[in-house]
């Protein structure tokens, strides 16, 4: 195990082995701040005053390159490779964010490696979030892991996740194989300022593998509230029996003229009779949008993902300011990245 010292509380901690900065501190009641978890808002920065750290994956608007020069880090991404000395905000860190305990009331495998999970709150209780925000669900152990809702905000009575399963992965590996109907969950939330900006631009979503959970409750509460904004969603997976539930976004685009559904298969098996797009999923929309400007896009998947296509939907007009994410990435304690996903 690594040591990191934390200043200004002068507390020095114990980290495992991946373990974030972030993580580590938590775990041991050290109140840092934070809030998105995910490298994209910038919230956990902090200076290394002593020692070496891998700062991890992190969206640049975040952490600038000038300030990995001087020594700062995201503590959500950060893995400390021997002992550190941490400097942090005293000052930034928020109010814990609300914790709850709630109950598995359904389970559904919409393919062969994702279930759906309903979690109903007790009674009298209930949960706000926006559409586009995301739960943290509390290991025994306090790890984390962040799943998107699933649901619309204007459907607030379970809490719906898509948790897909994850080689190795902890949390994922449990919920398939035993977890069960009655099970308490617990978790924190809502987190996260990935939602609709308000604007007349039409609307390009952009999702890897499960980054289809934050875009069902975005669209599905777009056309709650009315939204007649074009709207195009490129969902790119492997193969077809990747893509699961593709009847929703196949009925949207049947019931509301402004929302147009492509899926696009990177690696189409051989023997399945598939004669939609396929190929890499920014291609697919840099052929139907050459130009780009005025556009907003909303990538939902891993932060490699978002690295991946965002220069190229940059080349073609799309503007820093009308780009946005919701990039996650599991900790190195993982050894692997997940789109938007725990393990």
């Amino acid at each position: 195990m690594t040591s990191i010292t934390f200043q200004p509380d002068h507390r020095s901690v114990s980290a495992r082995f991946g373990e974030t900065l972030l993580d580590a501190g938590l775990r041991q009641d050290i109140n840092l701040p934070y809030e998105c978890r995910n490298g994209g808002c910038g919230v956990c920065k902090c200076t290394v005053l002593q020692g070496r750290v891998d700062p991890g994956l992190y969206q640049p608007s975040a952490l600038s390159d000038a300030e990995l020069a001087q020594g700062k880090v995201l503590s959500c991404c950060a893995t400390a490779l021997e002992d550190v000395i941490i400097e942090y905000q005293a000052s930034a860190a928020s109010s814990r964010i609300p914790e709850y305990t709630a109950r598995v009331v359904k389970m559904e495998k919409l393919t062969y490696d994702v279930m759906r999970v309903l979690l109903k709150l007790p009674e009298g209780q209930a949960i706000s979030f926006k559409a586009g925000q995301y739960v943290n669900i509390i290991l025994d152990d306090g790890q984390r892991r962040a799943f998107s809702f699933a649901n619309p905000p204007h459907e607030p009575e379970f809490v719906e996740l898509q948790i897909r399963l994850m080689t190795g992965g902890k949390f994922t590996t449990h919920v398939f194989e035993k977890m069960k109907v009655g099970d308490e969950i617990r978790f924190e939330g809502p987190i996260g300022d990935f939602s609709l900006r308000e604007s007349e631009r039409p609307i390009v979503f952009v999702a890897g593998a499960t980054g289809f959970a934050p875009v069902k409750s975005m669209v599905e509460d777009a056309f709650k509230r009315g939204l007649k904004r074009q709207i195009h969603l490129y969902w790119g997976v492997k193969t077809l029996k990747d893509l699961y539930l593709p009847e929703l976004p196949t009925r949207w685009a049947q019931e509301h003229d402004n929302f147009h559904f492509i899926p696009v298969l990177s690696e189409p098996e051989s023997e399945t009779a598939w004669s939609g797009r396929t190929g890499l999923v920014h291609e697919a929309i840099l052929e139907d949008f050459p130009e780009l400007k005025e556009h907003e896009i909303y990538a939902c998947g891993s932060v490699r993902m978002v690295e991946a296509i965002f220069p190229f939907l940059k080349q073609h007009g799309a503007e820093d300011g009308a780009c946005f994410s919701d990039a996650f990435s599991v900790s190195a304690r993982s050894m692997a990245f997940q789109p938007r996903q725990g393990s």
